[in-house]
C-alpha cells in the first residue's frame, strides 16, 4: 500500500504567472477582512461566483452582454476561492483536513457549473463542454492522487493556474462581445471556433493525464514504493 502523506506536510507548487501580483493582494485582503468574513464564508462566496458564471453563460444566448455578468462571477469566484486559505493561515485558524476536503469538493462543483455553463451558451456545444470537463476532472484526479502519494500539491502547470485561467476566459468573453459574429461562424464543418478548441483541450488534458500517470507509476515502481 502506498504511503499517504500528512496533509500538514504537503508541498504546494504554486509558481503562477500572476503570483507576484496575486499573493500580495491576498495578504492585503486577509489583513483587512472584517471579522464576519471567515474561510467558510469565503468558500460559499466562491460557489456564488460560479453560479453567477453559469447563469451568465446560460443567459448569453439572449444577449451577448451577459458575458460581462460572467466576468463578474469569475471575480467573485476568485475572491472567495483564492482568499479562504490565505485568510485561515493569516488568522492561524487552519483546519488542514477539513479545508483540503471541503475546498476541493467545492472545486468540483464550481468546475461543473462553469464548464457546463459554457456549454449552455451559444459558443460551445454542450456535449463538447462535457468532454472537456471529463479531461479537466482527469487532471484533478491526477493532482489529488499525487498529493496523497508524494505529498506534492501542484496547483500550477507551466506558470498557469486557476487565476490565469480565469483571466484568460474573462479576456475571451470580452473578445466575444467585441466580435460575436466570428465566434458564431463555423470553421470546420458545423463546428464553431470554441467547439474545435474544446475538443483540442479535452484531448490534450486526457493525453497529459495518461502520460503523467505512466511516468509517475514507472518512477514509483523503480523506487519500490
Amino acid at each position: 500500500m502506498a504511503e499517504v502523506h500528512d496533509i500538514k506536510e504537503h508541498k504546494r507548487v504554486n509558481d503562477m504567472l500572476l503570483g507576484p501580483l496575486e499573493r500580495p493582494a491576498l495578504q492585503y485582503l486577509a489583513a483587512h477582512s472584517p471579522v464576519w468574513i471567515t474561510p467558510d464564508v469565503l468558500t460559499a462566496i466562491g460557489v456564488v461566483g460560479s453560479i453567477v458564471c453559469f447563469a451568465g453563460y446560460w443567459l448569453s444566448a439572449r444577449n451577448v452582454w451577459w458575458l460581462m455578468f460572467v466576468n463578474l462571477g469569475f471575480v467573485i469566484n476568485w475572491y472567495g476561492d483564492s482568499l479562504d486559505g490565505t485568510l485561515a493561515r493569516y488568522r492561524k485558524i487552519e483546519r488542514p483536513k477539513f479545508g483540503f476536503y471541503i475546498d476541493h469538493s467545492v472545486d468540483a462543483v464550481t468546475e461543473f457549473l462553469t464548464i457546463i455553463g459554457i456549454g449552455m451558451s451559444p459558443y460551445l456545444r454542450l456535449d463538447i463542454a462535457a468532454f472537456a470537463m471529463i479531461g479537466y476532472l482527469l487532471m484533478s484526479v491526477h493532482v489529488y492522487v499525487r498529493t496523497a502519494v508524494d505529498g506534492v500539491f501542484k496547483i500550477s502547470y507551466g506558470k498557469f493556474g486557476p487565476t490565469e485561467m480565469r483571466a484568460i476566459i474573462m479576456l475571451v468573453n470580452t473578445a466575444i462581445i467585441a466580435a460575436e459574429g466570428w465566434f458564431l461562424t463555423p470553421i470546420l464543418g458545423e463546428l464553431l471556433p470554441f467547439d474545435v478548441i474544446g475538443i483540442g483541450l479535452a484531448v490534450a488534458m486526457g493525453l497529459v493525464f495518461l502520460v503523467s500517470t505512466m511516468q509517475h507509476a514507472v518512477r514509483l515502481a523503480r523506487e519500490g514504493k
